[in-house]
């Protein structure tokens, strides 16, 4: 079968449309019609050459129909719609047993898209084998998946809707629900108020935070989320500094969530230095491949004020329970998404996509499938 899909081969180019081979589904795999992908941020990782093995199909967050489905398969069928987790959740494995489905073995080949037999589904006319992102590919019209990366959803939620929880929704949810685990009454400062940011702002919303302070440089980016419950937002984080200050009465934050669109020692001391005593910190963006080691405060600042530091991979979500129920939260309209959708494209105009997001044109631009 031939289907059309976006493409990075090398860092530093941009994406290329084209058609490759797409094997049928083997043992335990879905072949997934997308409707729509969201435009992650961490699909730019890509083309900086931070993430991923080339050439890869790009596309992590996406939801669709299913058309096929190989021997073995259990948890979908055809016709059945779903959001792709982009991490895989078999459910049986020492993570999934215990909770802690993002961390699920069946995880390991994210970043090549390699399957579970080693090989590859997406091949070019010259028989290279292409993975798909994250094991997914949802730049793609048409994917084999992992049976595991699928949860299937209630055919009456849209697609582009749906599309949004496989990644970032519950990513940024998730980093303030449960990665941070904020309280009633606490106060919260979010570094960066992306398509991850936003959601991190509802998450402490819906957790009961008193406050929710923005630092994001785009005022378009410190005025939306305003719209989802932030009660502060500042240009930079010096100002934001002043404002804690006041509104804790010197005792400063209970928590630093970062999610830049990528990491670095400059916003982790800027999250350290306004935080209190016994605070934490939580890191949700990725940085660069050969960046600088990053260094936290040992004197006085990690160790004496007994601060933490919590890293974590899909905002600690697990796909197969959280993915329905941050649907069921949205329907019963607790949780906004539609409003999330800043643009919607075709998928020739990937590149355009991603130049608004670099722009800070997009909280989250979808990429809508014919």
């Amino acid at each position: 079968m031939r289907t059309k899909a976006a493409v990075i081969r090398e860092p530093g180019k941009q994406w290329e449309i084209t058609e490759l081979e797409l094997d049928e589904p083997r043992q335990g795999e879905v072949r997934v019609k997308f409707a729509a992908s969201g435009l992650c941020h961490s699909d730019e990782h890509l083309r900086t050459g931070d993430a991923g093995r080339l050439p890869m199909v790009g596309g992590h967050e996406g939801a669709g129909i299913v058309e096929a489905v190989g021997p073995s398969v259990t948890r979908v069928r055809p016709g059945d719609h779903v959001v792709c987790s982009f991490i895989p959740a078999c459910g049986t494995c020492r993570y999934c047993s215990t909770g802690r489905q993002n961390l699920c073995d069946h995880g390991a080949e994210i970043g090549t898209g390699m399957l579970a037999d080693g090989t590859f589904r997406f091949h070019d006319d010259d028989g290279t084998d292409l993975g798909g992102f994250c094991m997914l590919g949802t730049f793609s019209e048409r994917a084999v998946v992992s049976e595991h990366s699928c949860v299937p959803v209630e055919d009456g939620i849209p697609l582009e809707i749906a599309a949004l929880v496989g990644c970032g929704v519950p990513t940024g949810w998730g980093s303030a629900v449960y990665a941070a685990g904020v309280r009633a009454g606490e106060t919260v400062v979010l570094f960066g108020a992306g398509g991850v940011g936003t959601n991190a702002v509802q998450g402490a919303r819906y957790a009961g935070a008193a406050h929710v302070i923005v630092v994001d440089p785009v005022a378009f980016k410190r005025e939306n989320a305003r719209k989802f419950g932030a009660t502060h937002t500042f240009a930079t984080a010096g100002e934001a500094q002043e404002a804690v200050v006041e509104l804790t009465r010197g005792q400063l934050a209970d928590h630093a969530i970062i999610t830049v669109g990528t990491l670095d020692s400059e916003v982790v001391a800027q999250a350290t230095a306004i935080t209190g005593k016994g605070a934490q910190i939580t890191v949700t963006s990725m940085g660069k491949r050969d960046g600088n080691p990053l260094q936290f405060p040992a004197d006085g600042g990690l160790v004496g004020w007994q601060r933490l530091i919590q890293g974590h991979l899909f905002g600690m979500c697990n796909p197969l329970n959280d993915i329905p129920r941050l649907l069921r939260l949205y329907r019963a309209g607790q949780l906004r998404l539609d409003e999330l959708i800043t643009r919607r494209y075709a998928l020739d105009d990937v590149n355009q996509g991603y130049a608004d997001l670099e722009a800070g044109h997009n909280i989250r631009g979808v990429i809508v499938h014919d």
